[in-house]
């Protein structure tokens, strides 16, 4: 079945990462970069995610023991990053209590995937592949990295002080599209003034 992509807000809430392995480790820090207060549960700890803990203070904690169905209360997110058959525990746990979790490279426990991300600029784009092939994800995202324009910090920028106009002017959702598209052509012409370029016959 195709996924609903969706991103989540997890600023000052909590999160639970059942295991602390290398893979748990990649998984800690975006988390926290969004905000989001994480808890590890896993009787053993490596040295990175240990690090992280005394790096970002009281956004990290630590449990060192083995996962407790009880674990998962007052939680808004859940990724399990443990063996299987504690995975499978986890999502038990979880779906108990209508929560997703994102069971790292384990289809059978997962309710939710983790998109490859690019973040440039004020804009994230995700990809998934519904959890079929992460790798290819992945490299998607390298080349994604590679396409976007250098310009755009200038784009949002202007998509935000166009926004608040819109707003403003209760512009309908359905003309704000190309009203955008003229800002963006008059920022490039304005470059092209200003640098001496010549201007495009082929373009607008």
């Amino acid at each position: 079945m195709p996924v609903f992509p969706v991103f989540l807000k997890l600023e000052g809430r909590r999160v639970l990462v059942v295991g602390a392995g290398p893979v748990a480790a990649g998984k800690i820090r975006p988390l926290v970069d969004a905000g989001a207060v994480v808890t590890v549960v896993a009787p053993d700890v490596v040295d990175e995610i240990a690090s992280q803990a005394v790096e970002r203070g009281g956004d990290v904690t630590i449990v060192r023991r083995a996962f407790e169905p009880g674990d998962v209360d007052g939680v808004w997110y859940v990724v399990a990053a443990a063996p299987p058959q504690v995975n499978r525990e986890v999502a038990r746990a979880a779906t108990a209590r209508c929560l997703f979790v994102n069971a790292v490279d384990d289809l059978e426990s997962a309710s939710a995937y983790a998109g490859a991300i690019v973040q440039k600029a004020g804009v994230t784009i995700a990809m998934s592949t519904d959890g079929e092939a992460p790798a290819l994800a992945g490299l998607m995202r390298e080349a994604l990295e590679v396409m976007l324009p250098e310009e755009l910090d200038r784009w949002m920028s202007r998509a935000q002080e166009a926004r608040r106009d819109w707003l403003a002017w209760t512009v309908p959702m359905a003309e704000r599209r190309p009203l955008l598209l003229e800002a963006l052509n008059e920022l490039y012409a304005r470059k092209r003034a200003t640098s001496g370029e010549p201007r495009d016959p082929h373009k607008s």
